[in-house]
């Protein structure tokens, strides 16, 4: 009996702060397992994905958004994005309708290696047929240089099989790279960490969630219930009230929103002890960036 053939892949997802990537990962995978926020650069580092679709094993990989900024950490964010864009097989340039062709025409000056990509117009739910034509006129006139063309939306549920056979034509075969069941490579305390951030991103205002992280500081697992110890870490005493918030309400507020969306994921009961502490100029200090995991 001769086996079936399969094949197994990683794919890059790049695009400028924005472009919708986690909510696109997320969605092909159907589950949540990296942050999605409104908030521009709210994805720091790469998050992998596994999703089967047919005898094919997808391993997708989640970015942080294309952009340049001087702190320290947006410098890693940015080599983040390059280096999966260097070891992936095959990449997904995302870019929002609106955009027309400004951000890809930068993609293609940073993708040095001419890795083969496909372009997937995004949030195409937001804007009308015109527009929609309009961007992908615009398109064509650099259809050398890509695979496909996609218009997708993640909220509406549109192109979602189109997304996966034609990833499915250029992925290398191979055996399977992961158990098939398994959803991700990230170990669950990565996956914790995001939802707490992302729970910070939703509640906090202004620039303190950038100037913020997580770190997990202890997980203790049982049969029903998982306890998860995490600590805040801030830059300013200011910022410390404000996490907390009057009589504790901010704290708990991220609290709440995390531990639904971990229950949510793990299917157990979850006890979430968060504290906050301040790391004064942690973003801009490469030792704290090490410290916390921002190092290549």
């Amino acid at each position: 009996m001769s086996q079936e053939k399969t094949k197994a892949g990683f794919v890059a997802l790049v695009g400028r702060p924005n472009a919708g990537k986690s909510t696109l990962m997320n969605w092909l995978l159907g589950e949540t397992i990296t942050m999605v926020s409104h908030k521009a650069n709210a994805t720091r580092r790469r998050i992998n994905a596994i999703v089967m679709h047919k005898n094919n094993q997808i391993i997708f990989i989640d970015t942080p958004g294309l952009h340049k900024q001087e702190k320290l950490l947006n410098q890693f964010m940015l080599e983040e994005a390059l280096k999966a864009i260097g070891d992936a097989d095959l990449v997904l340039f995302l870019s929002p309708v609106n955009d027309g062709v400004k951000y890809y025409k930068e993609f293609l000056a940073l993708n040095d290696k001419k890795r083969p990509h496909i372009v997937l117009l995004t949030k195409i739910d937001q804007y009308s047929k015109e527009k929609l034509f309009a961007t992908m006129q615009e398109f064509s006139a650099l259809q050398d240089n890509f695979l496909a063309l996609i218009p997708v939306s993640s909220t509406k549920g549109l192109g979602e099989k189109d997304i996966l056979n034609e990833i499915s034509k250029y992925i290398p075969e191979s055996p399977y790279l992961y158990d098939p069941e398994d959803l991700t490579t990230e170990h669950l305390r990565e996956i914790y960490r995001e939802f707490i951030r992302e729970a910070i991103f939703d509640n906090i205002s202004d620039e303190i969630p950038y100037e913020s992280d997580v770190v997990i500081k202890s997980v203790e697992e049982g049969d029903t219930m998982e306890h998860i110890f995490a600590q805040i870490i801030v830059e300013k005493p200011t910022q410390k009230g404000m996490m907390i918030g009057k009589k504790g309400t901010a704290i708990k507020r991220i609290g709440t929103d995390a531990r639904q969306k971990i229950e949510h994921l793990i299917q157990k009961k979850v006890y979430l002890e968060l504290s906050v502490t301040v790391k004064k100029g942690w973003t801009k200090d490469k030792k704290s960036l090490q410290d916390l995991g921002y190092n290549h």
